[in-house]
């Protein structure tokens, strides 16, 4: 695997090798020395165009665990903000021997641009691109509904059959979307919750089943996952819906709504939560809730795709 741009393509093959790897990587994190040597030598480069702790800090854990070197690189501050572009920006990072890129950029389709270009030799991994794709976001959610379906048993494993309902900013999520295009390649079927105001005009080329009424939804879906998405505080100042009391009565996950799920259905949410709005606390820290779980197994995902685009060809290094 040369480069990670979209769930889109990801063959079923392709993502079942990379959680496959990622239960190895999951298995260093139990061991004494939780270190791998597998990328020793290799310099891999967090280029961060945007905020994100969470998303920087996992794939840094990651390159770490497998004994590469990390360079973070934050837009703010650094000669992007007085106007150095893109290609500038990756030449350097080349010049200085970087061998893998992990970009985070506002515009969609930025990490392609890079790959695609020719400016660098090394591999990219889309961290997250406008309001497209977060492709690595999406393989942790599927690794989790995976071993809370599957257990001990998961390896080889897809997710034929699972009904998984994503709620909320569907329009400018990254998640919704990689979510949707990688878990239909796993064979679940998958719904999406939300107000007509975010949902995207092309909706309907996700693959997916759409509903305007969460208790509606989740009445005739009977999920066995459902995904809370975060909304942006601005988007509330952005009239795509009326105020937040109102959207959290609507589409929030309630203490009620929650307690209606199935008994075996699992609640996930990317992080951070809006408690109280999108989801409330007895569905956020109820044993069902895989938050924390998600957290913990991006790092083992991220080490898995790391090792596929940069150290793919030595598989005895595992």
């Amino acid at each position: 695997m040369r480069h990670l741009l979209s769930t889109a393509d990801l063959a079923l093959d392709d993502a079942l090798r990379i959680l496959d790897i990622a239960e190895d990587m999951a298995d260093v994190s139990t061991r004494e020395v939780r270190k791998l040597p597998t990328l020793r030598g290799t310099t891999v480069v967090n280029l961060f165009y945007e905020d994100s702790t969470r998303t920087r800090i996992s794939f840094e854990a990651a390159a770490k665990r497998l004994s590469a070197d990390v360079i973070n690189f934050a837009a703010k501050g650094s000669s992007v903000s007085k106007g150095e572009s893109l290609k500038d920006t990756a030449q350097t990072l080349a010049a200085m021997g970087a061998d893998g890129i992990v970009i985070r950029h506002p515009s969609s389709g930025a990490p392609r641009v890079l790959a695609d270009s020719g400016w660098v030799e090394a591999a990219v991994v889309n961290a997250g691109d406008g309001t497209h794709e977060h492709p690595t976001q999406a393989l942790l959610d599927a690794f989790t509904m995976r071993r809370r379906l599957h257990g001990a048993a998961s390896r080889g494993r897809d997710l034929d059959g699972l009904r998984v309902v994503i709620v909320g900013d569907i329009l400018h999520s990254r998640v919704a979307r990689s979510n949707a295009w990688l878990l239909r390649t796993l064979g679940a079927h998958v719904s999406v919750v939300a107000p007509p105001t975010l949902l995207p005009v092309d909706v309907s080329r996700f693959g997916v089943d759409v509903f305007y009424d969460l208790d509606e939804a989740l009445a005739r879906v009977r999920p066995d996952v459902v995904m809370m998405l975060r909304i942006q505080q601005e988007r509330m100042n952005e009239a795509f819906f009326p105020n937040a009391r109102e959207y959290a009565r609507s589409w929030g996950l309630s203490a009620a709504r929650f307690r209606a799920l199935p008994a075996t259905a699992i609640v996930m949410h990317p992080g951070p939560m809006n408690r109280g709005l999108e989801i409330s606390d007895e569905a956020a820290d109820s044993p069902r809730s895989t938050v924390r779980e998600q957290v913990a197994n991006g790092v083992a995902v991220r080490m898995a795709v790391l090792y596929l685009t940069l150290a793919g060809d030595r598989e005895d290094s595992l």
